[in-house]
């Protein structure tokens, strides 16, 4: 028996489960060989009739077209429409806002010069009463009266001026607010209109998806639950794809053509052994056009 030198442990030999079934062919350059379903290597496999396994094609065409219907309504071109004419209305209804606070605000300017011009009106007009009915006899009294009626008069025109300004800035702020009025109701029943043909698509849409899904429930429904389950598995990881067919020699969920060595592989399988695609990983369905 051989001496372990002191200090040095013997060599670790690396474990290697046990080989299930004959071995395959040797592999070529640049190539690994296609996997059936991803278990431990002494784990069972998977198997399912071949008229399940294309059962399992008409599942997944019917989840795309879930995806697709599921997309469609996300991209409704009437979704970028609302959001855009939505946009333009609130900002008209911002500047209407602005423009009847406005006119709010001329009008009780307009009111307050108003009042100032009938407050002296009526005090010119009293004051001129006193001086037609002789009742003021002093000299100066009356030319006190004289002269405050005449500045009474040239305050009236001022403020009569001031009148006619406010209600010129007035009738330029409803002229405005007349015409944002009318763009925020032509706005308004675009957005309605465009509102009406989403909703009017997405029922239909809905109505769509709720038929396909019907008949997905119906035809999974057919398929045995360990294979489905798989699927379900591959499909959430490859992004919505779990099982592709296998097409002139090419996977269908890849789009890459298998090698000599993975097609005898292929072909060396059970008709009912459920293979899997080596490079994209999802469940390889044989069909006769398969190309074996």
């Amino acid at each position: 028996m051989a001496l372990v030198r002191a200090g040095r442990r013997p060599a670790r030999r690396d474990f290697r489960p046990p080989r299930l079934g004959p071995p395959g062919p040797r592999l070529e350059d640049g190539h690994r060989p296609l996997v059936l379903p991803l278990h431990l290597p002494w784990s069972p496999q998977l198997n399912a009739a071949p008229a399940d396994q294309i059962r399992l094609l008409d599942v997944q065409s019917l989840d795309v077209r879930l995806q697709q219907l599921a997309h469609k309504r996300r991209s409704l071109p009437e979704h970028a429409e609302i959001e855009s004419l939505t946009k333009d209305l609130t900002q008209l209804r911002d500047l209407l806002v602005a423009a009847q606070t406005e006119e709010s605000d001329c009008g009780r300017e307009q009111t307050k010069a108003e009042q100032d011009v009938d407050q002296v009106r009526q005090r010119a007009a009293r004051d001129q009463q006193r001086l037609d009915s002789g009742a003021v006899s002093s000299p100066k009294d009356l030319e006190n009266l004289q002269r405050e009626i005449v500045s009474l008069a040239k305050r009236q025109g001022d403020l009569e001026e001031i009148v006619l300004e406010v209600m010129e800035r007035r009738e330029s702020v409803q002229e405005r607010l007349a015409e944002l009025t009318e763009r925020v109701g032509a706005v308004q029943s675009k957005v309605d209109d465009a509102t009406a043909r989403r909703d009017a698509a997405q029922a239909e849409l809905d109505s769509e998806s709720a038929s396909v899904t019907k008949e997905r429930e119906l035809v999974a429904g057919s398929v045995p639950a360990d294979l489905l389950k798989l699927y379900e598995k591959l499909r959430e990881q490859q992004g919505g794809v779990g099982a592709a067919r296998l097409y002139q020699r090419k996977c269908e969920g890849c789009h890459i053509e298998l090698n000599i060595t993975e097609l005898n592989e292929v072909r060396a399988a059970a008709k009912d052994a459920v293979v899997r695609c080596e490079n994209c990983r999802r469940i390889l369905v044989r069909t006769s056009e398969s190309g074996l």
